[in-house]
């Protein structure tokens, strides 16, 4: 089983570290982490940059507005143009049987579109920061969500503010269809509150569990009555159904509607200790957590009116984050691990809709979160299954073999791949090597072995199974060797860390 298990450092221990630490090691580690690794075609131009130049190009490849996807098929954008010329944006019981089936079967073929878009937009793009965080986002701000209109908008919000300003993001999302409609805000009238997103928006985004209270849910609830949207996704506040009572949440009291909820959760500190915690978390380790660190970085998220950029700066320039305890403790998610795979080797698809079903198969498929939390990550990403899987990837990529998967009765989840009990996809993919094996075509056979396992792993080669990954290497050539060496590097528990 893998294990990211790592144990308490001395100062005098780290910094003996980060001076022994190679270039290599320390650029990967940040390419990881800011980003879904190294990609093998440009990797000779990072090496050759000054440390003090990696952080700054990272940034300046992220600044540029994100492309709006829009994978909305024109049969969706017709109905929804007929109802509009009809007056019947927010009727959408207007719409027949029929009419209802091709929405729901044309929005799950387009968000399947659109998941295999943004995953390749993580593998291609330049702006690395700007998906990875995003990818945060979307895990923060869970929302599972069959329509694609509402997907691909809620899918910009995050990718849009992904690097911004936390307060921006949350008043977008939590105005976003896709959430409201998630959490049955159309439902939340005076007459019958609904706390759903009042509760979420706390527990889950904000606050985190034990700093309100019920009264503070209900009372919340009502300020947020009366947000709904058309069926454009549209943001609306009907004001008949608003209570426009006085409510008192968080020891404040006042005539509050939702605008002023929600910013009187950003008034409060502990929700940016809340999210530092969690993006520490997923940027710098899952297990060791310093509470002085975390609060000094919750302090300067907070005074800096919660700049994403800001905080991103403080933990990525800091020393502590080359610690050793940091290095190669992370479990990859489906998504980084794929991602990361795919940016090391190069590839085009005869059938790009596998990655959906190894996304199943792996536990995390975009746009379909287990539930309102989103996913747990860490340990969770492993079991037995997932684990023997993601050591058999890279020989089915190799091999253009074939997927195979028992699916559990969620055919969203599928997005409607289900045809009798099992599921079989070939991930038939033509692999390009070149930019991998120029990387190593000046380097010695006999270091070939520990010189790709350093560029492929973040935990420690001194342990490197040489005699074991010679008696599996192809070594006719020495392309075949580079190629053979990877393949068995990757298939390794410890390529499933970084």
């Amino acid at each position: 089983m893998v294990s990211c298990i790592r144990f308490s450092h001395t100062q005098q221990q780290n910094d003996t570290f980060r001076k022994l630490m190679s270039k290599q090691l320390k650029l990967q580690h940040l390419l990881w982490r800011a980003g879904f690794g190294p990609e093998a075609a440009s990797w000779p131009q990072w090496e050759r940059l000054d440390e003090s130049a990696w952080w700054p190009k990272l940034k300046a490849n992220a600044v540029a507005p994100p492309d709006y996807f829009d994978l909305v098929d024109n049969a969706v954008r017709g109905l929804l143009m007929g109802l509009d010329e009809l007056g019947k944006m927010e009727r959408k019981n207007e719409l027949s049987k029929e009419q209802k089936k091709q929405l729901k079967q044309q929005s799950r073929e387009d968000l399947q579109s659109l998941n295999l878009r943004w995953l390749d937009e993580m593998v291609q793009t330049n702006a690395q920061l700007r998906e990875k965080m995003a990818l945060f986002w979307h895990g923060h701000f869970a929302s599972r969500n069959l329509n694609i209109l509402y997907q691909q908008q809620l899918l910009h919000i995050v990718r849009t503010h992904a690097l911004g300003n936390f307060g921006d993001l949350l008043r977008a999302v939590s105005k976003s269809a896709a959430m409201l409609a998630f959490l049955n805000s159309q439902q939340n009238k005076k007459q019958h509150p609904n706390e759903n997103f009042a509760r979420e928006v706390m527990e889950l985004f904000t606050l985190g569990r034990g700093h309100y209270t019920e009264t503070d849910i209900k009372e919340a609830a009502r300020a947020f009555t009366g947000w709904g949207f058309k069926l454009d996704g549209e943001f609306v506040f009907r004001k008949f159904f608003h209570d426009a009572g006085v409510k008192t949440v968080l020891g404040k009291s006042g005539v509050f509607d939702g605008d002023d909820m929600l910013n009187i959760l950003l008034e409060h500190r502990q929700t940016a200790y809340f999210i530092t915690r969690k993006l520490y978390r997923f940027l710098v380790c899952e297990e060791t957590l310093p509470e002085e660190r975390l609060r000094r970085l919750g302090d300067r998220f907070f005074d800096s009116g919660y700049d994403i950029m800001s905080l991103l700066d403080a933990i990525f320039t800091a020393d502590w984050f080359f610690n050793m305890e940091n290095i190669g403790c992370r479990i990859k998610s489906p998504v980084e691990l794929w991602a990361g795979i795919r940016r090391t080797l190069p590839m085009t698809f005869e059938d790009p809709g596998g990655q959906l079903l190894l996304q199943k198969a792996l536990g995390q498929v975009l746009f379909y979160p287990p539930n309102v939390a989103g996913w747990p990550g860490g340990r969770n990403w492993i079991d037995s299954t997932s684990l023997m899987l993601r050591l058999r990837l890279p020989h089915i990529v190799a091999a253009q073999d074939a997927l195979e998967l028992n699916p559990k009765d969620d055919d969203d989840q599928i997005m409607g791949q289900m045809r009798s009990g099992r599921l079989q996809k070939r991930l038939a993919a033509g692999v390009n090597w070149q930019p991998l094996t120029d990387i190593f075509s000046a380097i010695a056979e006999t270091e070939m072995l520990d010189k790709t396992a350093r560029y492929l792993w973040q935990t420690p080669v001194a342990n490197l199974p040489q005699q074991v990954l010679q008696n599996h290497t192809d070594q006719s050539n020495k392309e075949q060797f580079i190629k053979t060496a990877a393949i068995q590097l990757m298939a390794t528990p410890e390529y499933q860390l970084c």
